[in-house]
């Protein structure tokens, strides 16, 4: 039986830190040996290995994806992988870390982490504005510098059709540096705490051996995620949620957050409008004055984008650049035919897979790739598209469409109360989690066809838990410690900023109390915005879009909703949650 001690840690500190943890001990439980795990997230260190752990240590294992300080290990046999791959496979982390162990290695000062020999010493992005042969020509002179230099090396393209040889988390983990050869902006975030070394194509392509020699020596650390502050939590807490999405959630996601920006924009100019020239604002009467053409900005361009950009970046994101232009077509003929935002998923998820599969099964050789992202891909992707919208799936699309919003803009009494009960609890279940996503993302498609009231309720909703949290750390502070009495101040600015997120720290110390006590108090907030007949024509923002005339009907039985809900969850959140000791709090 071998002893190992193991630290983990991750952004937030929160589900990835303890995931590892978990998986680790039980694989070590499986497998017959020791483990002592120190998890280092967002409420502190907790298990903080001692000194007497370490020594009598056979290996050390670091599971993270933020930096970790190691000079306590030195002279340890020390393995670094990601939170990822520790809750993926456990026991062959843990066989790596004792397959490292080498006797002849204990008098060294201090250990470098071990890294797996299957895997890359270098890792490398090349990209170039066209993403054609630049980057293809930089990629293989780097492949063959670094076989000169007797490195092994993976290098990711970015390309016009799209990232190809895509860098794992294992290959980031285990490199021992990040080389960038690119003359486009390239994504680092995904290298915290890396050696990175920068250059250009031109460079790789001319001498990627004397490049791959410099990179060794001059690449320099990346600044790992520091995440102190409670509002940087929060952030980290949204990017891991966003890094965790897969498959069509994650295309549904990615569409709709670039349509936000339209609706916003568009909702408020139409707002505006209606501000300055009335409710009739739009006819021919009105025609060239300033409310005329601010409304006509917003729904005419602003509006009449929605649905084509929300399906292009669904299909963007299936199938990189090559899949916009089909999935642009596709999302104008859904709302040319009347099938709105649900035309728009299905155009975009149509265009994404189909030209996926048309760039995997067309093979023109590397010299005529080139070709693919600008001609072949496009073309062929908008035929069939365009094809399948208007004469399979437009007519049943825009059928289903025009039921539902009948149905929306006739609910009444009970079924606006259902609709604003279940939208409310989803918004509060996972704050900024798929359930959580999926509610916004019904409502803000709602827009497009003229229905605004599921977006009132959502964003009431989504505002209470973070204000919920803050309003009860300052009523019931027996409940909560000072560091989260503390915290309570920055949670209410996110209310106030419709970002649920700023709840997940209390929910992740506390879920089975918290996370009940806030869905009740959203579902209020939901249920009072249907029933009371509130709309709103924006889908972000906050209290700092209410002023805005015409953004929200309603405005004052709005206030109360979102009050109402707040309200509740604070009482639910003293009743469900003991008040702790003296010395905790």
């Amino acid at each position: 039986m071998s002893k190992i001690v193991a630290v983990t840690a991750c952004p937030t500190g929160i589900a990835h830190t303890i995931m590892a943890a978990e998986a680790l001990q039980q694989a070590a439980d499986r497998t017959g040996h020791s483990l002592r795990v120190e998890t280092q997230g967002s409420v502190g260190t907790r298990n903080t290995l001692s000194a007497e752990d370490i020594a009598t240590a056979d290996a050390v294992i670091i599971a993270a994806d933020t930096r970790v300080d190691t000079a306590r290990f030195a002279g340890k046999y020390m393995l670094e992988v990601s939170t990822v791959a520790a809750i993926r496979d456990a026991e062959a982390v843990i066989r790596h870390a004792l397959g490292q162990v080498n006797p002849g290695a204990q008098t060294a000062a201090a250990a470098a982490p071990a890294r797996d020999p299957s895997l890359p010493q270098i890792v490398a992005i090349t990209s170039c504005p066209t993403g054609i042969a630049h980057t293809f020509m930089a990629a293989e002179g780097l492949e063959s510098g670094a076989k000169a230099n007797n490195y092994s090396i993976k290098v990711e393209t970015q390309g016009s059709v799209g990232a190809q040889n895509t860098l794992t988390a294992a290959d980031v983990a285990n490199a021992e540096i990040v080389l960038i050869a690119a003359d486009t902006n390239v994504d680092l975030s995904r290298f915290a705490g890396k050696r990175i070394y920068e250059t250009s194509t031109k460079a790789a392509i001319k001498d990627g051996a004397q490049v791959v020699r410099t990179a060794m020596v001059e690449a320099k650390a990346a600044a790992p995620a520091t995440g102190v502050a409670y509002a940087d939590q929060v952030k980290a807490a949204k990017a891991q949620q966003s890094a965790s999405r897969t498959g069509a959630y994650k295309h549904l996601m990615t569409g709709v957050s670039y349509m936000i920006p339209f609706v916003v924009a568009g909702g408020l100019l139409i707002a505006l409008g209606f501000a300055l020239g009335g409710i009739y604002v739009y006819e021919d009467a009105n025609k060239g004055t300033l409310a005329w053409t601010l409304f006509t900005i917003g729904a005419k361009s602003g509006f009449a984008l929605m649905v084509p950009i929300l399906a292009g970046f669904i299909a963007h994101s299936i199938a990189d650049r090559p899949g916009l232009a089909p999935g642009m077509i596709g999302g104008m003929i859904a709302a040319s035919i009347g099938a709105g935002f649900i035309g728009g998923i299905a155009a975009g998820f149509l265009a994404g897979y189909t030209v996926k599969f048309l760039n995997d099964k067309i093979q023109l050789g590397r010299n005529l790739d080139g070709l693919k992202p600008v001609l072949i891909l496009p073309l062929l992707g908008t035929a069939i598209v365009g094809l399948l919208m208007y004469y399979v799936v437009g007519e049943p699309v825009s059928l289903v469409l025009a039921a539902i919003t009948a149905w929306l803009k006739g609910l009444q009494g009970s079924n606006a109360i259902f609709l604003g009960l279940l939208l409310g609890s989803m918004m509060a279940f996972d704050m900024g989690g798929p359930v959580n996503k999926a509610a916004y993302a019904f409502a803000t498609g709602l827009i497009a066809s003229e229905v605004y009231a599921p977006m009132a309720a959502v964003m009431a909703a989504g505002m209470t838990p973070p204000l919920a949290l803050a309003l009860a750390t300052v009523l019931f502070k027996n409940r909560f410690t000072a560091d989260e009495r503390e915290a309570g101040k920055a949670t209410a600015v996110l209310g106030i900023s419709f970002i649920t997120e700023g709840a997940i720290p209390f929910a992740a110390k506390d879920p089975l109390r918290v996370i009940p006590a806030l869905m009740i108090g959203s579902a209020v907030a939901g249920a009072l915005s249907m029933v009371m007949g509130s709309e709103l024509r924006v889908p972000h923002g906050g209290v700092f879009v209410l002023p805005i005339p015409n953004a929200v009907t309603n405005l004052g039985a709005y206030l109360l909703a979102i009050v109402a809900g707040t309200v509740v969850s604070a009482l639910a959140l003293a009743a469900l949650k003991k008040p702790l000791a003296a010395n905790a709090a």
